[in-house]
C-alpha cells in the first residue's frame, strides 16, 4: 500500500505538469516543435518550484519522506494548483508518510439521532453521505428527490444504501435523470477523487474505485485524470421522473463529529418553476412515500413474534 501512496503523488504531479504550458507560467518557449511533453518539463517545474532538477524528479517519482511543507507550497506555486489541487498533494504526501498503523479518524457508521432529527427538520431535501459517496440517511424529501436511484422508487429501503457515483456510472437511468450527465459524470470522479486522497486507506472506497473502473470504461478515463475538487455550494438541474427539472442551490458541510459524513441540502429559488416542482414533489413523498411506510409499519406490526413462546 505505501508504494502505491507514493506513486499517486508522482502521477498527480505529472498529471498537473502536463496540464499547464510554460507561456502560461511566463517561460519563454523557443523551439516548441522540438519539445516532447505536451506541458511543462521536470526541469522547468524544478526552475520555477526554486529546486534542483534531481531532486524533483525524486520526488515525482514517489520519493517523498523528509520532503517539507516549504517544498510543497513551492511546487504548488510552480505548478499553479487551485485550492482543492494544493490541498490534495498535501493529503498524498501525509498519506505516503504515515503508517497505516498509526490512529486515523474512525469513519461512523450509524448515524446519531440528532442528525436524523436535524435533516427530517428540514422542509427541503436534505441527505448525508459518506465519503464513498453512500446515500447514508435522509429526510422523506431527499428519498423523494433520489427515487431514481432505488430499484423500487416507491420503497426505497435506508437499510440499503444507494451510491451516487455507482448511479451515475452504471444505471443507464442516470442519463436522464442528470440532464449535463458529463459533468455530473466528471464531479462525481473528481470528487471521490479528493476523498481518497484524504484517506487512501480505507478499503469502502478503493473496493469502489475498482469495481468501477472494471465495470466503465467513461469512470476509468476520468480517474486516470487524477482531477480533484471541493464540493462547498453551486447549482445542479435535475430532470426528475415524476415533477420534471429541477434546479437547486446546494450547500454541503462536513460533520465534524461524524468523520467522513457530509450533509447536504438542497433549495430552490423562491417563486421559480423549480420551487413549484419541488411542491409537487413534496406533495408526491407525502402521498406515496407515506402510505408505503405505514404499509410497512401495518405489516411489521402484524407479523408473528420472532421469539417461541414457552
Amino acid at each position: 500500500m505505501g508504494k502505491q501512496h507514493h506513486a499517486e503523488i508522482g502521477e498527480f504531479l505529472a498529471s498537473r505538469r502536463a496540464g499547464i504550458t510554460p507561456e502560461q507560467v511566463g517561460l519563454p518557449v523557443y523551439d516548441a516543435a522540438k519539445r516532447r511533453v505536451p506541458g511543462l518539463r521536470r526541469q522547468e517545474v524544478a526552475t520555477l518550484a526554486g529546486l534542483s532538477v534531481d531532486y524533483y524528479t525524486q520526488i515525482e517519482r514517489g520519493k517523498v519522506n523528509g520532503i517539507s511543507e516549504a517544498v510543497l507550497d513551492a511546487i504548488a506555486r510552480a505548478l499553479q494548483l487551485d485550492e482543492a489541487e494544493r490541498s490534495h498533494l498535501f493529503d498524498l504526501h501525509r498519506s505516503a508518510t504515515t503508517s497505516p498503523q498509526r490512529p486515523r479518524p474512525r469513519r461512523t457508521k450509524t448515524i446519531r439521532p440528532m442528525v436524523q432529527r436535524l435533516v427530517d427538520s428540514m422542509t427541503v431535501p436534505a441527505f448525508v453521505r459518506n465519503a464513498r459517496h453512500d446515500f447514508v440517511c435522509g429526510n422523506q424529501l431527499a428519498y423523494a428527490f433520489y427515487s431514481p436511484l432505488y430499484p423500487d422508487p416507491l420503497h426505497p429501503d435506508p437499510g440499503q444504501p444507494v451510491n451516487f457515483v455507482r448511479f451515475c456510472f452504471l444505471d443507464p437511468r442516470a442519463r436522464d435523470f442528470y440532464p449535463d450527465w458529463e459533468w455530473m459524470a466528471d464531479s462525481a470522479v473528481n470528487l471521490l477523487r479528493t476523498d481518497a486522497g484524504r484517506d487512501p486507506y480505507d478499503r469502502g472506497i478503493s473496493d469502489l474505485v475498482g469495481e468501477l473502473s472494471t465495470r466503465s470504461e467513461e469512470f476509468r478515463v476520468r480517474w486516470a485524470k487524477h482531477n480533484v475538487r471541493l464540493h462547498y455550494t453551486g447549482t445542479k438541474t435535475f430532470h426528475h421522473p415524476v415533477v420534471g427539472d429541477i434546479t437547486v442551490t446546494y450547500e454541503t458541510m462536513p460533520l465534524p463529529a461524524d468523520p467522513g459524513l457530509v450533509l447536504t441540502i438542497y433549495s430552490p429559488e423562491p417563486g421559480s418553476p423549480s420551487a413549484d416542482a419541488m411542491t409537487l414533489l413534496a406533495t408526491w413523498a407525502a402521498t406515496h412515500l407515506g402510505e408505503a411506510a405505514s404499509a410497512a409499519e401495518d405489516q411489521a406490526e402484524r407479523s408473528p413474534s420472532q421469539h417461541p413462546e414457552h
